[in-house]
């Protein structure tokens, strides 16, 4: 069976991309939802910037591709410091979501 290429296109609008300073995580049985969203300091209300919608087996890759990237990050960077986080391997005390969606 001959390889298909995937041609891949990129948007000038979309290869701006999106500032983003928190996600939320949602999920129900089918699906994985995250929320990128922009706070802005003194004010209340934030602006969901972007949805994604994935499939179980999708966020699990989503999952496996950032650990690896984020490792290859701090080899090549050092280790990414996170402003009053616990120590490594204790859990992270912050909510990103986890109910049904």
């Amino acid at each position: 069976m001959a390889e298909q290429q995937l041609n891949i296109k990129l948007t000038p609008e979309v290869a701006e991309g999106t500032y983003s300073n928190m996600a939320i995580i949602s999920h129900s049985s089918s699906e994985f939802l995250i929320d990128f969203v922009r706070m802005v300091p003194g004010i209340k209300d934030a602006n969901v910037k972007s949805r994604i919608i994935l499939a179980p087996e999708h966020a699990k890759r989503l999952l496996f591709a950032l650990q690896d990237n984020l490792a290859k990050y701090e080899n090549q960077y050092g280790n990414i410091q996170i402003a009053g986080a616990p120590a490594k391997g204790s859990t992270i005390p912050m909510s990103f979501g986890g109910g049904e969606a």
